[in-house]
């Protein structure tokens, strides 16, 4: 019976890779436009926010996610350059930490961006979910991830805003969120 399997398996692989060794020679020669398919080159590489926090890209115009010192949240939109950008009509609210006892926070303008308020609720790992409307009459933007609070061991990111390509199972990440 292992005799079959091999021999089964052998065949499919010799019918499969040139077809294989075809696609790969096709793509070799293949220019892509500047930017196109930089998930290519940029995989798993994230960007922080102007300020060191989370960029949130659910929204246009994107936002960044940054706890602050005091533990309350700030929340700047970005222009296509990445730099920050006056809110306009855009308003947000927020929901995190335990299910049975959640954290609601409010925000409103501080300067050019939005500021919770109040903190966060205590812990290091903080589930979140944003609920993020760009203009009054827009329909409501759901974003949900961990705030992990944990102080990154190889940028000088927290966890929640790292900028390495790396995964949970790295000694340090656990816990991880990308």
């Amino acid at each position: 019976m292992k005799t079959k399997i091999s021999i089964l398996l052998a065949v499919l692989g010799l019918a499969l890779s040139p077809s294989i060794r075809a696609a790969e020679e096709d793509h070799k020669d293949h220019d892509h436009k500047e930017g196109e398919h930089k998930e290519h080159a940029d995989k798993g590489k994230k960007e922080a926010g102007p300020n060191g926090g989370r960029i949130v890209t659910a929204t246009e115009p994107h936002f960044e996610f940054l706890v602050m010192p005091d533990g309350k949240v700030k929340i700047t939109f970005l222009g296509e350059d990445g730099k920050a950008i006056a809110v306009k009509d855009q308003s947000v609210t927020a929901i995190g930490g335990d299910r049975a006892k959640p954290t609601k926070l409010a925000f409103a303008k501080d300067g050019g961006s939005l500021l919770s308020d109040k903190p966060l609720p205590e812990g290091k790992m903080i589930p979140i979910v944003l609920m993020v409307k760009m203009t009054a009459d827009a329909k409501t933007v759901t974003e949900k991830f961990n705030v992990n609070l944990a102080d990154c061991p190889t940028c000088k990111y927290k966890e929640y805003a790292c900028t390495c390509a790396h995964g949970a199972d790295e000694e340090g990440h656990e816990g991880h969120d990308h």
